[in-house]
């Protein structure tokens, strides 16, 4: 009892290393190494129910016959000797053994057929999840690199967001500075057009100043004799 007990544990241990080294410290399986396991397919017969392999090994000693001419051998032999002996029970096991012949030659394939697509029936809904499950975490990483091209689409957007406040920054700049400039302008005008304005009415005033202090010191004899010398200075023109 406790040398099965210590059997199974070290089959347990040998089980449990087996499966923490079949996988990658990544955490991917080794498939290499460690392949999935296969559906095995089940191998050739001859007769109905004896293996193709012990054909093939009579095969390369004694030829094709050499299995036949063995279990006719072996039977007589049996037979003869009375190592089987021929009861009643015998002929009920032959007449079962050619019922089980002719039914396995006449109905076996369309069974075989049958209980093959059955397999692969639950072969394949065992498959369903897993494939499923593939397909999901497919999904997810689409999904995943969407959002990621998503992101990166956001982050463009950002920067453009950014450069546009930056054109409003610099384009409400420009005109702050083109209002200050036309401010400054106005003011400069104005001060020019005052000074202009200035200087028009001092000049009007000095020479309105300069034509009455003229015309107050011209007495009545100055301008009548002035308006003397231009009657005669025009009747010299005339003469001419």
């Amino acid at each position: 009892m406790l040398s099965r007990v210590a059997l199974r544990s070290v089959a347990a241990r040998q089980s449990t290393a087996l499966v923490r080294t079949s996988a990658t410290e990544s955490g991917v399986r080794d498939e290499k190494n460690f392949p999935r396991p296969v559906r095995g397919e089940p191998g050739k017969v001859r007769l109905g129910f004896l293996p193709e392999e012990w054909f093939q090994f009579f095969h390369s000693k004694t030829g094709v016959t050499g299995p036949y001419a063995f279990g006719v051998g072996l039977a007589t032999y049996l037979c003869s000797k009375e190592i089987y002996i021929m009861e009643h029970e015998y002929y009920t096991g032959l007449s079962i053994a050619l019922m089980v012949y002719f039914g396995t030659t006449k109905f076996g394939p369309k069974i075989a057929a049958w209980l093959d697509k059955e397999v692969d029936a639950v072969e394949s809904s065992w498959n369903q999840g897993r494939e499923e499950s593939i397909n999901d975490l497919k999904k997810a990483i689409e999904d995943e690199k969407d959002a990621q091209w998503r992101a990166n689409g956001q982050e463009l957007l950002i920067a453009a967001k950014k450069e546009n406040v930056l054109l409003q920054l610099e384009a409400a700049y420009r005109e702050r500075m083109m209002m200050v400039y036309s401010e400054v302008k106005r003011r400069l005008d104005y001060q020019l057009e005052k000074t202009n304005l200035e200087r028009r009415i001092a000049q009007k005033n000095m020479v309105d100043w300069i034509v009455a202090n003229v015309t107050k010191a011209i007495t009545p004899d100055q301008e009548k004799q002035a308006m003397d010398r231009c009657i005669a200075d025009l009747a010299a023109l005339a003469g001419k």
